[in-house]
């Protein structure tokens, strides 16, 4: 017998996309707990609350011999009034932070699929660690504020830098390569015959690839 290592088969592409399977959804909340209750210790037992009944979900999936894995990152968006969209538990599994972008990406996603839904304000409220990444990518500073006792901005996107996307669960396949690819230790050989159709993916800046 033949015996295949799981990382043989791991793909170095990445899911961008709504959550819609019940494994996706659950892997954002199992995610979500490890970042922001057991890492980052903002939440004693859980970070769920009353949005998550109204939210959608968000997610960034690893690939195993093409297909979906594992969630390695997650944002909500909710919209509390007509038109005014507020992005919220942006996460990315720590082993995954170094590669593909994937919280540029689920931000491009969150605000995008707002947009395509009528969006005409959408806000958030950033970490203040992450405040430079949200700058680069179009986001200004409202106000300073401290929540579950840290800092934070509170902080709007420019929508014009965020083409409408009206099909978040088809989303897009972001395909990682170079240094990128051996940070996460996933071999390329094994997903060298991705058809050429699915590498398509919106760049953060709103382009096409």
């Amino acid at each position: 017998m033949i015996r295949f290592e799981h990382d043989q088969f791991r793909c170095p592409g990445y899911f961008i996309k709504a959550a819609a399977a019940p494994f996706e959804k659950a892997g954002a909340a199992a995610l979500r707990k490890r970042v922001f209750v057991d890492e980052q210790k903002i939440f004693k037992d859980h970070d769920s609350d009353t949005i998550d009944a109204v939210a959608t979900t968000l997610v960034a999936l690893s690939t195993y011999a093409h297909e979906p894995d594992e969630v390695v990152g997650t944002v909500r968006i909710h919209e509390p009034e007509p038109g005014l969209w507020w992005g919220s538990r942006l996460a990315v599994d720590r082993r995954f932070r170094t590669v593909a972008r994937l919280g540029q990406q689920l931000i491009q996603l969150a605000v995008s699929t707002a947009n395509g839904r009528g969006c005409h304000t959408f806000l958030a409220h950033v970490q203040a660690q992450n405040v430079p990444l949200f700058q680069k990518l179009a986001w200004s500073v409202e106000d300073e504020v401290d929540l579950h006792g840290f800092p934070h901005a509170l902080m709007r996107a420019d929508l014009s830098r965020y083409p409408p996307i009206a099909d978040p669960e088809s989303g897009w396949l972001s395909l990682v390569g170079g240094e990128e690819a051996a940070r996460a230790s996933v071999p390329r050989p094994v997903c060298h015959d991705v058809p050429a159709l699915l590498a398509q993916h919106w760049h953060v800046d709103g382009s096409r690839a």
